[in-house]
């Protein structure tokens, strides 16, 4: 199984023009024939496509520098010289692309499918384009344009609708896995999710695609655990649904822990629209549902069993209304 890479730093650099060729007519009977060199090619051009297939940017690991051809010198007889090839990268849905020098993000494909990055430079002249009345036997011909380059950061962001939060051992991937298409890894010790994991979540003919993310503890933001680098598979997400085991500690505390790292690591997600669930009601006591319900008044609070499934179908429509509620405005 290919491992999950969702970040990388890459030198891009698009091909140099050719020059244009010095050369002269060289014909039986034509003893000061004139100049006849041809233009250079035009130099190879960087392109960032889409590709709906890939997942991940594991293709792209140790490719530090990555540079489209150069494009070919002209030749006699007023030949043109062959032009680079493009440059080709293939990146996954929700990358974006960030110039390393300026820290601007150059290109979001949560929007694009296709981009040009970077032209080729272009070709020199021959010698044939110098000549003049004056002048009918130049000796000089142009030099192809130079190509350009840039340290760039190539970031995949997943595309959801919803993003699943929580400590580890909430039951986030028991809670993907039961609502949609996913077959996320599952056992009872903390960080089973050690990579993000998207799920199509189909309810009353309509479709919402989910995100599970590594578990977040206290500490997160400096470091901790497998700290708030898996966050901005989230940023995308139009709500966020901060799962809590009832059966663990203090329900109010855990959601207050979430919205801190949530804070420090930034991007606005703390501010993101929120679902509070309290998983485990089978082996919680209902006081825990009855704290969590009371102390944010203002959230969507809903009570369910991963395990038995209890609370699920009323959770997966108030979801689906949510989301589709959103695309329609």
């Amino acid at each position: 199984m290919s491992s999950f890479v969702d970040e990388v730093n890459l030198t891009l650099s698009s091909g140099h023009g050719g020059a244009g060729a010095v050369s002269f007519r060289r014909e039986k009977y034509v003893p000061r024939g004139g100049p006849d060199g041809g233009d250079g090619g035009k130099g190879g051009s960087v392109r960032i496509n889409q590709r709906r297939d890939l997942r991940t940017l594991v293709h792209l690991v140790g490719k530090d520098r990555l540079s489209a051809p150069d494009g070919r010198a002209g030749q006699k007889r007023n030949r043109h010289g062959a032009d680079g090839e493009d440059l080709i990268v293939d990146v996954p849905p929700g990358t974006v692309l960030i110039d390393l020098d300026t820290g601007q993000t150059v290109v979001d494909f949560a929007k694009e499918e296709s981009v040009l990055l970077l032209e080729g430079g272009r070709g020199g002249k021959g010698n044939a384009h110098f000549a003049t009345a004056r002048h009918q036997a130049p000796r000089f011909s142009q030099k192809g344009e130079a190509g350009t380059s840039m340290n760039c950061r190539i970031e995949l962001r997943l595309m959801a609708d919803i993003g699943l939060l929580g400590l580890p051992n909430a039951g986030k991937s028991s809670l993907l896995s039961a609502l949609s298409n996913a077959k996320p890894r599952i056992a009872s010790y903390p960080f089973t999710t050690l990579t993000p994991q998207l799920g199509v979540v189909r309810y009353a003919e309509r479709d919402i695609v989910l995100a599970d993310i590594p578990g977040i503890i206290e500490g997160a933001a400096e470091g901790h655990g497998l700290g708030t680098k898996f966050l901005k598979h989230i940023s995308r997400a139009q709500r966020i649904i901060y799962l809590i085991d009832l059966s663990d500690g203090d329900p109010a505390e855990t959601v207050k822990l979430l919205e801190r790292e949530l804070q420090r690591y930034g991007d606005g997600l703390a501010d993101r629209q929120r679902i509070l669930v309290g998983n485990k009601t089978d082996i919680s006591e209902e006081a825990a549902c009855r704290q969590l319900r009371d102390s944010f008044p203002d959230d969507d609070v809903f009570c369910v069993s991963v395990a038995t499934r209890d609370g699920l179908r009323d959770l997966t429509a108030r979801m689906v209304e949510f989301v589709h509620a959103d695309r329609d405005t």
